[in-house]
């Protein structure tokens, strides 16, 4: 039995005559949170399309806990626990905040009254019960990303897939969704990839760090090892070695 709950094997995707992502293989063990950094261009939001099934994979395999999912549709990996936020804010302004996790169990089977118990128990978790009636259209970025991250959870997810979701967030909200995703991990046995470009939120939550360059894995390991990386301070966190000069970001082939 794999140790992996979501995992990638050898994942190509080109645009063109650009390769955007080339024999990526990252493996999400439950209750991990796993951070994704790398320069403007490297891959990361195009693996995140990968792995939700927005975009078909040129070449790999996806697999969920074993199972070969690559073409598996995006709503069927949604049923099956793998949910993700995205880079832009995605809300339904008309709606309001409970409205949000209402709608993210319509799927399933079974009563109103559980549905919005739930609902109401997410809002609470994530600090926006007093929001619940408000609607989204009018929040302003930092709160419309809790609702983002709310509405993933609204219904329970085997793993989570996070864009950037601290960006436009002051630091007492950025510490809320922090303790969030702990307890996501923790609690449930949650497995979350974070892509962030704020390099110190990523080392502080994250226990494991996977650095994409040019499409392919550069690094991995610890936030500790990461850092100490000589590669990985050249490429991407603007500290070069000894005698080396930091590579120039590629071209944006999907972020």
């Amino acid at each position: 039995m794999t140790a992996y709950v979501l995992e990638t094997d050898a994942v190509g995707v080109r645009f063109g005559g650009v390769r955007a992502l080339h024999g990526v293989g990252i493996g999400l063990r439950p209750g991990e949170i796993c951070g994704l950094i790398g320069p403007n261009g490297a891959g990361k939001t195009t693996l995140f399309d990968v792995l939700s099934g927005i975009r078909r994979a040129d070449e790999g395999r996806i697999l969920l806990e074993g199972a070969d999912i690559t073409r598996r549709s995006p709503v069927w990996r949604a049923r099956h626990g793998v949910r993700r936020t995205f880079q832009r804010q995605q809300l339904f302004g008309q709606l309001t905040v409970r409205d949000h996790l209402l709608v993210a169990q319509e799927w399933r089977r079974g009563s109103g009254p559980a549905r919005r118990e739930r609902a109401a128990t997410v809002l609470r978790e994530c600090g926006l019960d007093a929001l619940a009636q408000t609607y989204a259209g009018g929040l302003p970025v930092g709160q419309g990303r809790m609702v983002e991250l709310a509405r993933a959870l609204a219904d329970p997810p085997r793993v989570l897939l996070l864009d950037e979701p601290a960006s436009g967030m002051p630091a007492g909200e950025r510490d809320r969704l922090a303790a969030v995703v702990r307890r996501l991990a923790a609690e449930q046995n949650c497995a979350v990839l974070l892509v962030e470009h704020n390099v110190t939120f990523v080392m502080e939550l994250c226990t494991r760090v996977v650095v994409l360059d040019l499409g392919e894995v550069l690094a991995e390991g610890t936030p500790a090892e990461v850092r100490a990386d000589p590669r990985v301070r050249d490429a991407y966190l603007g500290t070069p070695s000894p005698g080396r000069t930091p590579t120039a970001a590629p071209p944006a082939a999907g972020t």
